[in-house]
């Protein structure tokens, strides 16, 4: 938690200087009338709006990816803010233009009207808690909702006609209040998320607040450059687009960041969760069998019948820990995976009702993931063979065919059946190990001549 601090220490300072540094610009802009530049370049002004389009579709559909991970409402109104801007802009103030036509005052309102709704829902995203149980549809039905609201505005808009004012204000005396009022309006939804998002990060450490909260410092500033300024929307660069295009390029960098976060979070807890289910399918149930034994032999049980038994499943305890070990530590290479291996089928042919031949090509390199796999396929599939094939011998390869392709077999000598529909919950165990390390499944079996099953390891 300290470092935590210090963190958002050093951040705030920078954001401070930053913010000092932009209200002397500004001071310097308003002081000095002459400073304040447009330029006529509405090519130069619609390949900006298209790229901040662009971007700031890139980060809806990095949030959107993170809300499918996480499933936090935070990132359900972070990408539903961003797809409404991004949308507003296109249709409202880009699309005219690439079709050749001038930007109506309709659309030059909706596109501003739509931008502000975006920086409202992405204003609001910080102050909310909690993960949403719907997220197959949520971001759609957000999305719909706020292009909704902006159709019907943008044909009341259209209603209105000629009546409507324009956006292209020539000098800052003759604005209308009332667009003045709406500029105003769009820097306080700006700073609103400045604080929301600063404070989100110093309360939760979250890496993409903080550069949120960076890029809404440059929009803040963009906006009050507005304020202040004519307002010339469909043909004329100023500063303060630079300064979204910078705010833009910053925020969509915190979101990639994120997203990798979030992947490697997801990660992460997949590993817990693989670990976990090892641990309960192994592990656990050999020690549930040493804790059963002991508690016969201090019922009474006849020793010459409990200690062999309580021996047998310590022994197995102690090979399934060894071999997780083993297989969750090393990075690569079969040595200790083929070890364990053997010591297993040495402990599962010990009474002789089972012969097993074990053939491994220690050349082949198998991932963390697969060794585990396999061993569990393997267990699996030899105890099948065990307690419903009435076999006597079994075969286990783990080989490599000439042209690369990896494979593990487990053929028996019992009694084979006519089809797999009615399979057991063992035989449905050994598909999903194979699905989850994207390994291909096959299963062959013949009454009378046995049973032989097939996993090709992905390439």
């Amino acid at each position: 938690m300290k470092d935590g601090g210090n963190d958002f220490q050093g951040w705030l300072l920078g954001e401070i200087l930053l913010a000092c540094l932009l209200g002397a610009s500004l001071a310097l802009f308003l002081t000095h009338p002459v400073l304040q530049t447009q330029y006529d370049l509405p090519s130069l002004r619609l390949v900006l709006q298209t790229t901040m389009c662009l971007a700031g579709m890139l980060v809806a559909v990095l949030a959107a990816v993170r809300f499918s991970v996480e499933g936090r409402r935070v990132d359900l109104l972070l990408a539903s803010g961003f797809f409404v801007t991004s949308l507003s802009a296109g249709v409202f103030a880009i699309g005219p233009q690439l079709g050749g036509q001038q930007v109506h005052p309709a659309e030059g309102w909706s596109a501003l009207l739509g931008g502000m709704l975006g920086q409202a829902l992405i204003a609001a995203a910080p102050l909310v808690r909690g993960r949403s149980k719907y997220r197959d549809w949520a971001i759609a039905n957000a999305v719909t909702a706020a292009g909704m609201v902006l159709l019907i505005a943008w044909a009341l808009l259209r209603a209105t006609g000629p009546s409507l004012p324009s956006l292209n204000v020539l000098d800052a005396v003759t604005k209308p209040f009332y667009l003045t009022g709406t500029l105003a309006l769009q820097a306080f939804i700006a700073l609103v998320a400045v604080i929301g998002w600063a404070e989100r990060f110093r309360r939760r450490g979250d890496d993409l607040a903080q550069w949120l909260a960076l890029g809404f410092t440059l929009m803040l500033f963009a906006a009050l450059q507005l304020v202040f300024q004519p307002v010339l929307a469909s043909r004329y660069v100023s500063q303060g687009d630079f300064l979204r295009m910078l705010s833009y390029s910053l925020i969509l960098v915190g979101a990639w960041r994120a997203i990798r976060f979030a992947e490697f979070g997801r990660a992460v807890a997949e590993e817990r969760a693989r670990v976990a289910r090892e641990i309960h399918d192994g592990l656990a149930q050999y020690l549930f069998a040493v804790s059963t034994h002991a508690s016969m032999i201090e019922a009474g049980a006849p020793l010459e019948e409990a200690v062999p038994r309580l021996k047998e499943a310590a022994v197995l305890a102690q090979q399934e820990a060894r071999f997780a070990i083993l297989a969750l530590s090393s990075a690569s290479g079969t040595a200790p995976f083929d070890s364990a291996l053997r010591r297993y089928v040495e402990v599962l042919t010990a009474d002789g009702l089972l012969e097993v031949e074990l053939d491994v090509d220690t050349s082949i390199r198998l991932a963390p993931d697969e060794q585990i796999e396999i061993f569990r396929i393997v267990q699996e599939g030899l105890a099948n063979v065990r307690k419903h094939s009435n076999a006597t011998r079994a075969e286990v390869t783990i080989g490599q065919r000439p042209f690369g392709e990896r494979y593990v077999t487990i053929t028996d000598d019992g009694e084979g059946f006519e089809d797999d529909s009615g399979a057991g919950q063992g035989l449905k165990n050994m598909r999903a190990r194979a699905a989850s390390i994207d390994g291909g499944f096959s299963l062959r079996s013949t009454p009378g001549r046995g049973t032989r099953l097939e996993v090709v390891l992905r390439t």
